[in-house]
């Protein structure tokens, strides 16, 4: 037996131990034992492969392509290794093409500078949550909530806006929340179910609220103004807000849940409430102010939203050695997720692009759809569906070079299409059977999904009223940033 062939298959056999060890799953441990195996030996196993690629034809090879990428992304393996199998497959049986363009756009995929924008807002996000900033916009949401039905679910929804404008990740806030506001909400009679829907339901305004990471990662994709997708956010975010925190109220009032005080705060308790949260919540006011002005890019702007993170933490005292490296750690973690989906999506663009599918798909889908309402009810139902079943992320990664030519095909405005597609992610983060908000947040109150799922209805419906009017009312998306921007 060659030699080469015995030192890879004790490697793989090696990487399969290891990962064992560190508890991954068995199909994961496979997988990558399959690929390590694979690609020592890749000068002899593709001619073989190539050949039985020339048999099958191109169109069958990607279509076998996307269908494993989609079986691995069901099978939850981690979606960037779904991807990357997805597009191996491609440039294995593909002759002709030189393995070595996947790695270059591997590579080449993660080096805009945009993209340095989403560690920069990551990081700046988990030295707030480590500078004592929450507790203070808690506070600050409750004194403005205090006397309305539902006073804690309120803030909650309240809270979730306004941190949304510093950390960015809906998960984060997600998780954040639910070890905060469920228990004591519980302690004042909301039920379990309501408390976790409320909590889950409220994060979804976080990646609308500037500096959301999905506005980051679309105008890098779709070449859109980062600093238009924030102004509109302001406007989308805070419909979104205004929107839960009616049906709260009217869900509270039917339930008898109380409000945290019934007597109004005098102007010395309200100022007492809003001095400590007030430089946290000049945050978002600064990098929205400062892109707009021309003083900073976004990416500059996601810089100074550390270093403003860091100057609270020693201002407040909170801010200690082991909180920097816990929140660091924690940055390192999160922006390594994505920018692996980021490095695996560039690769299956490149091939969709090779191959010509968004030409293709544009010339089928104006061929059946008449006009762009059409266009953008089919959007708004197939996105959904997938957002049930695939990591935002990844979806926005291959889907929207597809979709977003199309829509200025239709002459849809850039904005509001980027809006309302982000808009149909967080209803995906929320929904089942896959919907990683309501996992997040069921997994740290012990709500069983079922009644989760139950207690949602109102919710979900009101969040499908929202999405037709951004795709009916192009207004509410881009009234604002006109009125900033001109045009």
């Amino acid at each position: 037996m060659n030699t080469a062939l015995i030192i890879s298959i004790a490697a793989a056999v090696a990487l399969a131990v290891l990962l064992r060890l560190l508890k991954r799953p068995w199909l994961f441990v496979i997988l990558a034992a399959a690929v390590l195996l694979l690609g020592v030996n890749i000068q002899w196993v593709k001619p073989a492969l190539e050949g039985v690629g020339k048999e099958l034809g191109t169109n069958t090879v990607l279509g076998i392509s996307a269908i494993a990428m989609l079986a691995l992304l069901f099978l939850k393996v981690p979606v960037f290794v779904a991807v990357f199998g997805g597009s191996l497959i491609y440039f294995l049986f593909n002759p002709g093409i030189n393995q070595i363009i996947f790695g270059q756009k591997a590579v080449t995929g993660t080096e805009s500078p945009s993209l340095l924008a989403i560690p920069f807002f990551v990081c700046a996000g988990t030295f707030m949550n480590y500078s004592g900033v929450t507790n203070r916009i808690m506070n600050f949401c409750s004194a403005i909530t205090g006397r309305m039905p539902g006073g804690l679910a309120q803030v909650n929804v309240l809270l979730s806006t306004l941190m949304g404008g510093l950390s960015g990740s809906n998960l984060a806030d997600a998780a954040m929340e639910a070890k905060m506001l469920v228990p004591e909400m519980e302690k004042q009679g909301f039920s379990k179910e309501f408390s976790s829907v409320v909590t889950a339901a409220s994060a979804m305004i976080t990646p609308l609220i500037p500096p959301g990471i999905a506005m980051i990662l679309y105008g890098c994709i779709a070449d859109v103004s980062i600093g238009k997708l924030f102004m509109s956010g302001i406007t989308v975010g805070g419909t979104l807000c205004i929107a839960m925190m009616i049906l709260v109220h009217f869900i509270s009032k039917k339930r008898g849940y109380l409000p945290i005080r019934s007597r109004a705060l005098t102007g010395a308790e309200f100022w007492s409430h809003l001095r400590p949260a007030l430089l946290p919540l000049c945050l978002p006011i600064i990098i929205i102010g400062g892109i707009r002005l021309g003083v900073f890019t976004a990416t500059e702007a996601g810089a100074i939203a550390i270093l403003y993170a860091i100057l609270l933490g020693l201002l407040y005292r909170e801010l200690s050695l082991k909180g920097i490296l816990q929140a660091c750690r924690e940055t390192v973690c999160t922006t390594g997720g994505i920018m692996l989906i980021v490095s695996a999506a560039s690769v299956f663009s490149w091939v969709l692009t090779k191959e010509r599918i968004p030409q293709q798909l544009t010339e089928f889908i104006v061929s059946i759809c008449p006009n762009k309402y059409a266009f953008l009810i089919a959007v708004n139902i197939f996105v959904l569906i997938v957002g049930m079943f695939i990591e935002g992320n990844a979806t926005m990664i291959v889907l929207v070079p597809l979709l977003a030519p199309i829509a200025r095909q239709y002459g849809i405005d850039e904005i509001q299409f980027a809006m309302i597609y982000i808009f149909n992610n967080a209803i995906g983060a929320l929904s089942p059977p896959m919907g990683t908000l309501m996992f997040v947040t069921c997994s740290v109150t012990g709500c069983k999904t079922r009644t989760f799922m139950k207690e949602a209805i109102p919710f979900y419906l009101l969040l499908v009223a929202l999405l037709l009017l951004l795709t009916f009312c192009p207004p509410v998306t881009t009234a604002i940033v006109k009125l900033t921007y001109g045009g």
